[in-house]
């Protein structure tokens, strides 16, 4: 059997949500898959059993696919770091601190990594389907891509385009890309998906017709814009979600600073008709809210002065509804944090907190990594700790008065939330496969 790379003519095209519903409909088929993307960046990710960090869409993916997630989805990711640097964490570990050039330098020191968790997968499952990143055919950068064009060479995958029809140009974006790809690959394309459709779509038909008859490439379907409110991979993806709320619902705020990270916090919340979320990005009042979130940070000292910057800090400080904070907004709510090994900045640091708690956070170089069953504010959760930054006195949580912080991520999910999230996987699945040639993909790859 064939394993297959998802390739996008662009960014946004959907390749993360397109990875598990390819997957999923390989899977119903009667194969063991198992989702894979070389090379993430992304400063969202989520703690595998096995404590290895990874990109959440490869987590969700796992979770769609029944797939036990480990550091073998995703060998290599990266998180924003200070100016062009970049967190390097490989094998789920954290390596190094790196500035982009230097990656790229040392990208083939890398593709150990990437080989042997591609061969781990191969070896226990059926068929593994391989999310791409961007564009395949970025021709500055084609031979520094260790999730494109290295995947599909180095694996012999064959390849499903993605276009993503809501931005405009499709048809140029995958004539370009299908002409760009090495010679080679393009014998391995099995066709296209035209994605996020609007409106009737039937006025594409023709469409289909132009690009199977001239440009020769079979199309696999052609699907509608529905909105997923699930896996977000990062803020454009956060950017598209949508709540049906009842008239009466709670008004909450999450602050979203430049660096906000682990937003899937808040997918519980998303599905909540009981609850009207709305993401601040600037010193709106708050006021109007009925609760304020501090969402986590991949730069939590940066995210701070952000906030004194723009004057959202005195308002919070004034704020006196319920205010959680959860890892990096936690943090936020202490006396000071001190970076001494400058872990997130340049040279040593100490920061003014918001106060709220009689305390200082502490960033030891260590990242600590946990995931497992936690009880705080009265319940118990399965959650998972990711975070540099340590407290003696809260070493987990803290609540008092209208105050409440933890380092815990994954408060809000519960029974009913897993139940949501099954039922609307499901759904869009078999929304998507009612456009898709089934027959043709289940044949391309068998």
């Amino acid at each position: 059997m064939h394993n297959i790379s998802i390739f996008g003519t662009s960014s946004d095209a959907g390749k993360s949500t397109l990875t598990f519903v390819i997957g999923k409909i390989i899977k119903e088929a009667g194969y063991s898959v198992a989702p894979f993307k070389a090379q993430n960046v992304s400063n969202n990710a989520k703690v595998c059993t096995d404590g290895s960090e990874i990109g959440i869409a490869q987590y969700f993916q796992a979770e769609v696919l029944d797939v036990s997630p480990s550091y073998h989805l995703n060998p290599i990711l990266l998180k924003s770091g200070q100016k062009s640097s970049a967190s390097l964490i490989v094998n789920g570990k954290v390596v190094a601190s790196k500035d982009v050039r230097e990656y790229y330098r040392d990208l083939d020191k890398l593709k150990p990594a990437v080989n042997s968790a591609f061969s781990y997968l191969n070896k226990h499952y059926d068929c593994v389907v391989c999310e791409g990143a961007g564009s395949p055919v970025e021709l500055n950068l084609m031979n520094k891509d260790l999730s494109n064009i290295y995947v599909a060479t180095k694996f012999k995958t064959k390849i499903i385009l993605v276009a993503n029809i809501e931005k405009g140009g499709v048809f140029a974006s995958i004539w370009g890309v299908y002409n760009l790809l090495p010679k080679e690959l393009q014998k391995n394309v099995i066709g296209v998906i035209v994605n996020k459709f609007r409106g009737d779509m039937s006025l594409f038909d023709k469409g289909v017709k132009i690009i199977e008859n001239d440009f020769k490439i079979p199309v696999l379907g052609v699907l509608p814009y529905i909105p997923f409110n699930l896996g977000f991979e990062d803020s454009q993806s956060l950017l598209n979600y949508q709540q049906k709320n009842y008239k009466n619902a709670k008004k909450i705020a999450v602050i979203a600073y430049p660096t906000m990270s682990n937003y899937n916090d808040f997918e519980p919340l998303i599905a909540n008709p009981m609850v009207a979320l709305e993401f601040i990005s600037a010193n709106v009042p708050l006021n109007s809210y009925e609760e304020i979130i501090l969402a986590g940070s991949k730069l939590l000292i940066n995210d701070l002065k952000w906030l004194k910057e723009v004057g959202l800090f005195e308002q919070l400080k004034n704020y006196n509804k319920p205010i959680l904070g959860i890892c990096g907004g936690y943090q936020m709510m202490f006396r000071q944090i001190s970076d001494p090994q400058a872990i997130e900045t340049d040279i040593p640091t100490i920061e003014e907190g918001l106060g709220f708690i009689d305390d200082e956070i502490v960033f030891q170089k260590e990242k600590i990594l946990k995931q497992g069953n936690y009880t705080l504010f009265g319940k118990t959760i399965k959650g998972f700790e990711i975070h540099h930054g340590v407290s003696k006195k809260y070493p987990l949580y803290f609540e008092k008065g209208n105050i409440r912080g933890t380092f815990i991520h994954g408060i809000f999910e519960d029974e009913v939330f897993e139940s949501y999230k099954k039922r609307a996987i499901d759904e869009f699945v078999n929304n998507m496969k009612e456009y898709l040639d089934i027959e043709r993909i289940i044949n391309s790859v068998c």
